[in-house]
């Protein structure tokens, strides 16, 4: 979002007090081009034969975007059975998905395979019970690689007590397993972390995948995740996306050329696709000065965007009906009924009863993460595209909160 002649703007000039009138707060906003930005951005660092990209898409999976995706030439990667159907309906053709589940029950791996889905296994219970069942079925494996990366413990999940991955040190059992079954593992994937910001946690984890992929003679491709880094404040810094590309292509192509053919090279982007184009536009609804604080309450909180709360996210603020005022410092909370501080201690432009607030950074993990706890209904989406806006989810009511609800009528 842009300052134009005291104003702020979003792409291509749209007015985000134009869109709070028009839909109503709070708001979802999506900037498409800022999205098709960042996967041109990240397509043009790589200079290797083959490289792919794979949406994260439990990132936010309005199917608008899944589309948009597509249209970009991207693929999917996907945690759920439900995700995969989404890209499925948004167009992707099952090969076009990666299929990354996490502790999931038999059935949905067998779904995964009725469906045609690319498949990466993270276990080795699940690695033996597939390749027994699905031996002609190629699998990816996802490997741990004991790095500790990641903007807190809560995103970094390629560490030695994680949850996530096999661990490299298993690879004598990795390889007896696929002996003993017979099966063909295709690619070799890692995910470290998100928000990492050193160009060497990558470089350390794709040293090490790369040693271990020569071991596997029938590879089609290595998956090295995602967690590039964004900015979220003024002056904060992001991955050197640039610096890192030139690096790691060398070593891939010089993989390659060990190796004995040119295989896909495949990142996952979720946040750095859509974290920065999305705004979440809420109204204040009320100012409340006591003698530690003053406080700006918006008709928004924890239920639409638990980030601050639940990782301690830092998402930047700014008054969009006020962006002249003078500034004042304010704790930015939300109408829940628990603490929900959206910003802590922000100097802003000074709030008024009715202002337009923005939170910045909020295409990633805001709605999807969304919930209706005290009964509150979700926001509405809108997608900005080439200067126009469009309504891409309707605003949750009443009936949606009761739609599933069954009133057995044994009280009245």
């Amino acid at each position: 979002m842009l300052v134009n002649n005291g104003k702020y703007v979003m792409n291509e000039g749209v007015d985000p007090l134009f869109l709070a009138e028009k839909y109503g707060t709070p708001l979802y906003v999506y900037d498409f081009d800022k999205i098709a930005g960042q996967f041109h951005r990240l397509k043009a660092a790589f200079d290797v034969p083959n490289l792919q990209l794979d949406y994260a898409c439990k990132a936010l999976t309005n199917i608008n975007l899944l589309r948009f995706v597509k249209s970009l030439g991207g693929a999917l990667d996907t945690v759920s059975i439900e995700e995969a159907q989404l890209g499925l309906s948004a167009g992707f053709e099952p090969q076009e998905i990666m299929f990354t589940p996490n502790g999931v029950a038999w059935e949905e791996m067998v779904a995964a395979v009725g469906m045609g889905l690319r498949i990466n296994i993270d276990s080795l219970p699940m690695l033996e019970r597939f390749g027994r069942t699905f031996p002609d079925v190629p699998v990816c494996i996802r490997i741990n690689p004991h790095i500790m990366a990641g903007g807190n413990v809560k995103i970094s999940v390629g560490h030695i007590d994680s949850k996530f991955g096999i661990s490299y040190q298993q690879l004598p059992s990795i390889k007896a397993i696929v002996e003993n079954t017979g099966m063909c593992i295709n690619g070799l994937h890692m995910h470290t972390g998100s928000d990492i910001a050193d160009p060497e946690a990558f470089l350390q984890g794709a040293d090490l995948l790369l040693q271990l992929a020569m071991g596997f003679p029938d590879l089609d491709f290595v998956d090295l995740g995602g967690g590039f880094k964004v900015t979220y404040k003024p002056g904060d810094q992001g991955l050197d996306l640039e610096r890192l590309g030139a690096m790691l292509s060398a070593r891939f192509r010089d993989f390659c050329q060990a190796y004995g053919k040119n295989l896909t090279l495949v990142f996952e982007p979720g946040k750095f696709l859509v974290s920065e184009a999305g705004y979440l536009l809420a109204t204040t609804s009320l100012i409340k000065k006591t003698p530690a604080a003053t406080f700006a309450f918006l008709n928004t909180g924890l239920n639409h965007l638990i980030r601050p709360m639940f990782y301690h996210a830092y998402h930047h603020i700014v008054n969009v009906s006020n962006p002249q005022g003078d500034p004042h410092l304010y704790q930015v909370v939300g109408y829940i009924c628990e603490t929900d501080t959206l910003g802590h201690n922000r100097e802003i432009p000074e709030v008024r009863e009715g202002d337009v607030l923005c939170l910045l950074n909020a295409g990633a993990y805001g709605f999807m993460m969304a919930s209706n706890y005290n009964s509150r209904p979700r926001p509405a989406e809108v997608m900005l595209f080439e200067g126009k806006d469009y309504l891409i989810r309707e605003r949750e009511t009443m009936e949606d909160l009761r739609r599933h609800q069954i009133d057995q009528h044994l009280f009245d």
